[in-house]
């Protein structure tokens, strides 16, 4: 029958073309969603979308206020994963290099040594990334699209989970250098976190005032090589003509909507479709619905797209209720 996806998009339909296969999602999965739910303390459908950006290979960019808990959300996709996190503090003074690595010149074996830099860790956070220049927001561009960095001509691969979270502060900009259209493509999905609701804060209190128990510290996690099975299992989550047709049209729109000066790129499009994939298997499924790619649309669409002065969450709200959703019969 059909559905709406929480009065944000058109009318969908969530009817199978066909049997669902359950438990899909496994207990690994299950496991990491329920600590990192159990750290973060924020509500599921982020934790999802977090999830489904990883299954995605995506990277992730987050609109914070201070203090709302992004460190301890790299820490803890890093922790669950038993993952290396690294972490950049973008400064105006930050060169290329310090994120990439560089070669120096040994006198003793008379060679230049490479010295990688942080993006060479499972999980790097970019603290404010547009405090940083251009040239150095740069330089995370190739290592986002292909997970890989090209020093002195030489390409050196990252890690094949290599993920991305960067932040910046969405109320001061001063001193600010604000992402390109190029940078902001490269990532999946935006994230709007603010502040927790009075429960969440009570809970924040009584953990500061007694550190997490050593039994949840050391519960089952996920290991890196079992996320990149998940990985190659998401992307092969099938999505009908139909569906691929739906999020043509929707794309199609944000180019044709007045108030958007710059729509959803086909670099964009592949990005909605593999978390709509990851977001399908976190359900539960080996297909992606109609409301799959409605319930991303929002965090998909509002890292992308570029509009003139209008806000962005209306825009996709409008777009979302004039592109006709398929029905399965």
């Amino acid at each position: 029958s059909p559905t709406r996806d929480g009065g944000r998009g058109s009318t969908v339909t969530t009817k199978p073309p066909d049997s669902v296969i359950p438990n899909i999602t496994s207990d690994a999965v299950a496991t990491l969603r329920q600590y990192l739910g159990n750290i973060l303390l924020v509500k599921e459908y982020l934790i999802d979308l977090v999830l489904a950006c990883l299954l995605a290979r995506g990277h992730l960019l987050i609109d914070y206020l201070p203090g709302t808990g992004k460190t301890t959300l790299a820490k803890a996709i890093a922790d669950g994963l038993h993952g290396r996190l690294a972490r950049v503090q973008c400064t105006p003074d930050l060169l290329p290099a310090d994120i990439t690595g560089f070669s120096m010149f040994n006198q003793k074996t008379r060679e230049f040594e490479f010295h990688p830099g942080p993006v060479f860790a499972d999980v790097l956070l970019a603290d404010e990334l547009n405090r940083t220049t251009p040239r150095t927001q740069s330089a995370l561009l190739e290592a986002m699209a292909e997970r890989q960095v090209t020093i002195d001509g030489k390409g050196h691969a990252l890690s094949p989970t290599f993920f991305v979270i960067a932040t910046q502060n969405p109320i001061d900009s001063h001193g600010a250098y604000p992402l390109p259209e190029a940078q902001l493509d490269r990532f999946s999905i935006k994230l709007k976190i603010g502040y927790p609701d009075r429960a969440s804060q009570q809970q924040i209190l009584r953990r500061a005032a007694a550190p997490l128990s050593d039994h949840r510290r050391d519960a089952s996690r996920l290991s890196l090589e079992h996320l990149r099975q998940l990985q190659d299992q998401a992307q092969r989550i099938r999505v009908d003509p139909r569906v691929t047709d739906y999020l043509i049209d929707l794309a199609e729109a944000t180019r044709a909507d007045p108030a958007v000066e710059l729509g959803v790129s086909p670099r964009g499009m592949l990005h909605w479709q593999a978390i709509a994939q990851g977001w399908a298997m976190l359900q539960g499924r080996n297909f992606v619905t109609p409301t799959d790619v409605a319930r991303v649309a929002h965090p998909v669409l509002s890292v992308r797209l570029l509009t003139r002065g209008e806000d962005p969450d209306a825009v996709v709200d409008r777009i979302m209720r004039s592109v006709h959703a398929p029905e399965y019969k």
